[in-house]
């Protein structure tokens, strides 16, 4: 029976895009070079500084600067993450809901400890989760499987007990090779309503509100959680 919900960060709890194109433009603030418009890097968001140095100044990481923009970048995020982070609508009633039933979740995210910790601090959701795999807990980062299977092996479940939530494919694949049931979201940053069929998931939500249904059921169908 699933009774644990585990979850993507950036793009399926937080919408943490503000803060991350602010600190690309910045780099392109440093090269002279005007900003670029907040949808052109919110879609590589989830790609973290790779995807967006790649964006934001054609940089890839062979290239023999791409180590200090990718240090600046950093530097310039976590100055302002925190002030450009926030829950996604109805997320934080979703927590609510898993709580109320006295159901544990957790989060397994490719973002560094050095930058996640302090984002769950600041949403304080860090000691309200059960379990906090970041992409350098573990030596593994999705697709694949082994942070999520450190994740649920720390709280004691087993694959089949958990159900995982993420916006991007390598989520949904790490999620199914890990044995667990998958929920792709098309609210995030690298799946649309069309790419998000693509996956193969177990379930769709299309909005955070439609989460809750999924897991728990509503008037209509039985949900995930109380098949």
């Amino acid at each position: 029976m699933i009774d644990t919900v585990l979850f993507d960060l950036d793009g399926t709890l937080v919408d943490s895009a503000p803060g991350l194109a602010l600190a690309a433009n910045l780099q392109r603030k440093k090269c002279q070079l005007p900003p670029l418009a907040f949808d052109v890097l919110r879609v590589v968001a989830s790609q973290g500084t790779r995807g967006l140095l790649k964006v934001a100044l054609e940089l890839d990481q062979e290239d023999l600067v791409y180590p200090y923009f990718r240090d600046r970048f950093l530097e310039d995020y976590r100055d302002c993450m925190l002030d450009n982070s926030s829950f996604f609508p109805r997320i934080s009633e979703l927590l609510d809901a898993i709580e109320a039933r006295k159901l544990q979740w957790g989060i397994v995210t490719n973002k560094s400890e050095a930058l996640s910790h302090p984002l769950l601090d600041y949403l304080n959701i860090s000691k309200r989760s059960s379990v906090n795999v970041c992409g350098d807990t573990t030596p593994y980062i999705k697709p694949h499987p082994g942070g999520l299977l450190y994740a649920a092996e720390k709280i004691g479940k087993i694959p089949s007990q958990c159900v995982y939530i993420g916006d991007d494919e390598r989520d949904i694949i790490a999620g199914k090779e890990a044995g667990m049931l998958t929920i792709a979201v098309s609210y995030g940053y690298s799946l649309d309503r069309d790419s998000v069929l693509a996956c193969q998931a177990d379930a769709i939500a299309h909005h955070p509100a439609e989460i809750a249904s999924l897991l728990f059921g509503d008037a209509d169908s039985k949900g995930i959680i109380h098949a």
